[in-house]
């Protein structure tokens, strides 16, 4: 979270002590403007459509209109970032069917709450670089599965996210993709990785094969910066990067590499 993030949040519970507990604990922190306080569903639907918060605490159980109603007349993707707060764990699941980032079970510790919140702030930080980056793809052209105009456009530039910003990465300058966990890290020739969120094989298809190679489930390598082939004792393939880097081929890649690099079997 950076300094200059301030959260807009709204408080949704129909007890006054849970109001006074959520608000009394929202005004110990810096980072957080209160912009409203609801006790009933009804003045929520029009709060989070009026005053638009970045974090919404909503109570699971209201008798006019409850919390989870609340997020159906709204609509998921027009809701802020919700935390439920609820007494009843059973609750949780359809919490998150809902896109909830979280909940709070009452009575909750104030160590539970500024965890919660903290996780909020990073997803209203991720969600204002996501636009950010939106705005750069379309500015740059860059071609994404969801933005291409031609099945011949290939990457020529991906918009990454920092702390503070969105770097222009040049695909010239990647040595290699790596899969991590359901991400990819970009390996750049100066030492630099950065981590994106798309799929291995959305990313395969948007570079252009001329330059890159798929040699692993796991693995895409630039061939400008392919060294050398090394010959494994397995009878597999190891590449050597220009700068010293080796990467494995896998057995099911195999017969596409040798194709590839020439190589006689």
């Amino acid at each position: 979270m950076t300094q200059s993030l301030t959260l807009n949040v709204l408080v949704v519970d129909d007890e006054p002590p849970a109001q006074r507990r959520l608000t009394d604990l929202l005004k110990t922190r810096d980072d957080v403007e209160l912009v409203d306080v609801c006790d009933n569903g009804r003045d929520a639907i029009e709060a989070i459509r009026s005053n638009r918060p970045d974090v919404v605490f909503l109570d699971v159980q209201m008798p006019d209109c409850t919390g989870i109603e609340v997020v159906n007349e709204v609509g998921v993707e027009n809701m802020p970032i919700v935390i439920f707060v609820t007494a009843y764990d059973q609750h949780a699941l359809k919490a998150f069917e809902l896109a909830a980032l979280d909940y709070l079970l009452k009575p909750f510790e104030d160590e539970r709450f500024h965890e919660a919140l903290d996780r909020a702030a990073h997803q209203v930080e991720m969600r204002s670089a996501d636009q950010l980056e939106h705005q750069l793809e379309r500015l740059l052209g860059v071609a994404r599965p969801d933005l291409a105009e031609s099945e011949n456009e290939y990457l020529q530039r991906i918009p990454v996210r920092t702390r503070n910003e969105v770097r222009i990465v040049t695909v010239n300058d990647v040595m290699y993709c790596a899969a991590d966990g359901p991400y990819v890290r970009l390996h750049l020739r100066n030492d630099e990785t950065y981590l994106i969120r798309e799929r291995m094989k959305v990313l395969e298809d948007q570079l252009d094969p001329d330059q890159f190679c798929r040699i692993h489930r796991s693995t895409i390598v630039n061939l400008d910066d392919v060294e050398a082939v090394l010959p494994n004792h397995d009878d597999r393939y190891m590449v050597r990067l220009a700068s010293g880097k080796r990467l494995r081929v896998s057995r099911s890649r195999r017969d596409a590499f040798e194709e590839r690099f020439g190589i006689a079997t």
